[in-house]
């Protein structure tokens, strides 16, 4: 049996609640392997709506071990908020079925705080972050002076490291003209919770190699999308980790062959939050269609997504990146009802036809999308379970973007519902 490794391939906000929610019914154990309380999928079981951020999608599931990987960096608050509120649901979370990597990075109050007054000196030239600390946490981790769970183990050790990591800290504020934190403080407060955190505490390489040897079926859960990868996204308006595939074994501690397919989330047309170049994005009637029908805000911040045509350039280039073997097509049914749809099929630069997004900033902001137009259909595909019922012309749209971003549909979703979903290949088999 397969391990599957899920990750985004547009800029996040591809749909990957609904696909994670139906692969995480055949897994055994779901984790999350990069990425902080700034991501969010939006689960409904049963009529009960689950948005979750820092928990894994297995963990509304009996019978499923949720792990929180290394990779990930933890506000420790936040998920103990995050674990009452889904147990105010009448979700069982005890450390049996929740394992939270000791190496992980926990998020201090202090990382917040830095966070918002970065992105506010940037002024018109804001990233669009959060503002939840994700950032300066990874800063710190790579820098070496973060504090992670394992020292909440060590409350001595803890000290020295928190007033170490403020002593860097407190300078930066100083120089932004902001009021100093104290270190004693921030030790306070985890001391406070540290006894509840560290009653999630385990290894998690261990505990997946024991589960890989099992035969049992594990989940990789990504956050976010590759096009807003550290590395390979549109820098610098990216998120602070990698989010490609191959982050899925190191940010959960696995070898890379654990992963036997990676499937990527792929919305029928292309969204994005916050700032940043959008080749495809449309400021008309057009844009807006596609934001009141795909109901385009996102889980965790309620901001309006900006929405476009699909960039078949860009998806191509994430297939490449992260070794996607197969795509879940996700909001098919938000293009009903269009005369004609377009395709970016490359792009224009400088006089130029190049078929990639180029990784500098300055000529990712100067590119002009290279469109194909396709019919569109007036029926409704709403539900649609079977190829069958779905208009030629959108079964004509399917197989050109899988011919043009050189990866076939695994999976293709017409609704939010669990079961409006047509399956041409289980990932997990």
């Amino acid at each position: 049996m397969a391990n599957v490794a899920v990750i985004g391939s547009q800029w996040g906000d591809e749909g990957k609640g609904k696909i994670v929610d139906w692969l995480s019914s055949r897994a055994d154990v779901v984790v999350r392997f990069q990425g902080g309380h700034n991501a969010g999928h939006t689960l409904v079981i049963d009529g009960i709506e689950y948005k979750l951020h820092l928990l894994p999608s297995g963990i509304v599931r009996k019978g499923k071990l949720s792990v929180i990987g290394n990779g990930v960096v933890v506000d420790p608050w936040a998920l103990l908020r995050e674990i009452e509120t889904v147990r105010a649901k009448g979700v069982e979370i005890t450390p049996k079925n929740l394992v939270l990597a000791g190496n992980a990075t926990l998020i201090l109050p202090v990382h917040a705080v830095l966070d918002e007054a970065m992105e506010t000196l940037r002024g018109q030239k804001s990233i669009g972050t959060t503002k939840r600390g994700i950032g300066p946490a990874y800063e710190d981790k790579v820098a070496r002076r973060a504090v992670r769970v394992c020292d909440l183990e060590e409350p001595e050790y803890l000290k020295e490291q928190i007033s170490r990591m403020m002593e860097h800290h407190n300078a930066l504020l100083r120089g932004l003209g902001l009021a100093e934190m104290e270190a004693e403080k921030i030790y306070r407060a985890l001391l406070e919770i540290r006894e509840e955190i560290l009653a999630y505490r385990g290894r998690s390489w261990q505990v997946l190699d024991e589960a890989r040897k099992a035969g049992k079926r594990i989940l990789f859960e990504g956050a976010q999308g590759t096009m807003l990868d550290v590395d390979h996204g549109t820098y610098p308006f990216v998120t602070s980790s990698n989010t490609v595939a191959a982050q899925a074994a190191s940010g959960s501690g696995v070898g890379p062959g654990t992963i036997n397919y990676v499937l990527g989330i792929t919305k029928a047309y292309t969204t994005r939050v916050g700032e940043g170049p959008f080749p495809t994005e449309l400021t008309d009637e057009t844009g807006e269609h596609l934001g009141a029908r795909g109901h385009e805000f996102g889980t965790t911040t309620g901001r309006k997504r900006r929405c476009g045509w699909f960039d078949a350039a860009l998806v191509r280039q994430s297939v490449k990146m992260s070794g996607i073997r197969g795509i879940a097509l996700t909001k098919l049914d938000v293009l009903d009802g269009l005369k004609e749809i377009k395709i970016c099929t490359g792009y224009e630069l400088d006089g130029q036809m190049i078929d990639y997004l180029p990784s500098s900033t300055t000529r990712q902001a100067r590119v002009k999308p290279v469109y194909q137009t396709l019919e569109g259909w007036s029926e409704n595909t709403r539900g649609a379970r079977s190829w069958a019922q779905l208009p030629a012309a959108a079964v004509k749209y399917v197989r050109y973007i899988e011919e043009l971003i050189e990866a076939p549909v695994a999976m293709l979703s017409t609704s939010p519902e669990r079961d409006d979903t047509i399956l041409m290949r289980d990932p997990f088999l």
